[in-house]
């Protein structure tokens, strides 16, 4: 098969959802499958690092002029006031672009089919369509809103142009129908089936969104000798991701340290309210850590803390199952999808002051009951490697591509493994 992976950005560093694309055409060249990427060229750098061996397989989108004044307008914005203006018209800018590159590409490459798998947003329009080739949209996970005690939290204006802009969201799909006109589009759970367009010609096929790299995020056994009474956090310092609550949680419980991987426009608050409650000596911020470093960040902490309240998947979660650390997260969105009371323990977003005390009796809870930590661990590794292993998706999404491609092409490709695996035989 020759297949297309279409994506805004190809990231380890954006954070989110970024890191998708990275895994669909490293896993598709690792099994040696005939795989091209095209993106933005602001990730250019990091590809190159990453893929010094693939440069020929990716296409880049230059950063055109527009897309950089769409961008300094967007940045006051906030986040979902943004993403449903400007920012859509900007990721719109490049989907047209990319259209233009994905149809030389089919012509030139032979692509047989084109595979977007963000922007992840239901209700956002794809511009990939009349490509001649079959298009694969998702895993989709949306649908959310923030819990119902804090929307207030949320400013006025981007709830009112968020509420506007689902107004025309049927009209925009219409006008450009990439998901309409989709053959398969995946979706991480009901909630997110419920908030697509209607009128999809192709199949909606149930697939979770995010997973886990069991090389990468591997635990080494030792939480029986771990000691450690402290917790981390790992993100995006944003506020949606709500560190606050977390933060005023530690000042109720003496014993336990706070280690906050990340950076974003919430670093300089978190720290002021670190300070404001006594607790600075007990919080340290790390900034931003290389992916890599990050699985043995975690391997000496305790748990794993997520506050957020507007999380559709949360990664994090199922990169700390795969490490054998239990997580304390809000029963909210993503991480509730991934966990279970056997693997965490999940906080109600009833209020602000619940969600201290709830954080607070949580990490309490963990730190006097060792035995009970580790028994999560082990279970939410046993979970994450059986349910969200990345290999095993990726398995998933190929026979998905295999019933898009004519059975002639699928067949004289089965000789061909065939043929390659006797001769290989032959040679042993």
């Amino acid at each position: 098969m020759r297949i297309c992976i279409v994506a805004e950005h190809a990231s380890t560093r954006f954070g989110g959802e970024a890191i998708l694309p990275i895994h669909y055409f490293r896993l598709l060249r690792e099994r040696g499958i005939e795989a091209w990427l095209v993106v933005h060229t602001r990730t250019r750098e990091e590809l190159v690092e990453l893929f010094p061996a693939e440069m020929s397989r990716i296409r880049f989108v230059p950063d055109l002029r527009i897309h950089r004044v769409l961008y300094r307008l967007c940045r006051p914005l906030p986040r979902r006031l943004s993403e449903a203006t400007l920012g859509l018209l900007n990721q719109l800018i490049t989907q047209y672009c990319q259209r233009t590159i994905v149809r030389a590409l089919v012509h030139a490459e032979g692509i047989e089919i084109v595979h977007q798998p963000i922007p992840v947003s239901p209700r956002f329009p794809s511009a990939l369509y009349g490509l001649g080739v079959p298009v694969v949209i998702g895993p989709l996970n949306g649908g959310m809103e923030y819990p119902a005690a804090f929307r207030h939290s949320e400013p006025w204006i981007s709830r009112a142009a968020v509420a506007v802009a689902k107004l025309f969201v049927d009209l925009a799909n219409t006008a450009i129908p990439g998901k309409k006109q989709a053959e398969v589009v995946l979706v991480a759970n009901e909630r997110t089936r419920k908030a697509l367009p209607p009128g999809l010609r192709g199949k909606v096929i149930d697939l979770v969104e995010n997973g886990i790299d069991a090389e990468m995020w591997r635990s080494t056994d030792s939480y029986g000798d771990n000691k450690s009474r402290r917790f981390v956090f790992l993100g995006r310092l944003v506020d949606w991701k709500r560190i606050d609550i977390v933060i005023r949680a530690l000042a109720q419980v003496p014993s336990a340290e706070l280690e906050i991987i990340g950076d974003g426009p919430m670093s300089g608050p978190c720290s002021a309210l670190a300070r404001e409650l006594g607790v600075q000596e007990r919080v340290f911020f790390a900034g931003w850590v290389p992916q890599q470093e990050c699985p043995a960040r975690l391997q000496s902490a305790l748990a794993l803390v997520l506050p957020s309240i507007y999380e559709c998947g949360g990664a994090v979660v199922l990169e700390a199952m795969a490490m054998g650390k239990p997580v304390i997260a809000s029963r909210w969105g993503g991480p509730a999808d991934y966990l279970n009371e056997t693997c965490g323990i999940l906080i109600n977003p009833d209020s602000e002051a619940a969600m201290v005390k709830g954080f607070a009796e949580a990490m309490e809870r963990l730190i006097d009951s060792p035995g009970l930590a580790r028994a999560m661990g082990n279970a939410g590794r046993q979970r994450a490697l059986r349910d969200f292993d990345w290999r095993t998706k990726i398995d998933f999404v190929l026979e998905i591509y295999r019933s898009l491609v004519p059975e002639e092409n699928v067949t004289i490709e089965a000789q061909e493994e065939e043929a390659s695996a006797v001769a290989v035989s032959e040679h042993s």
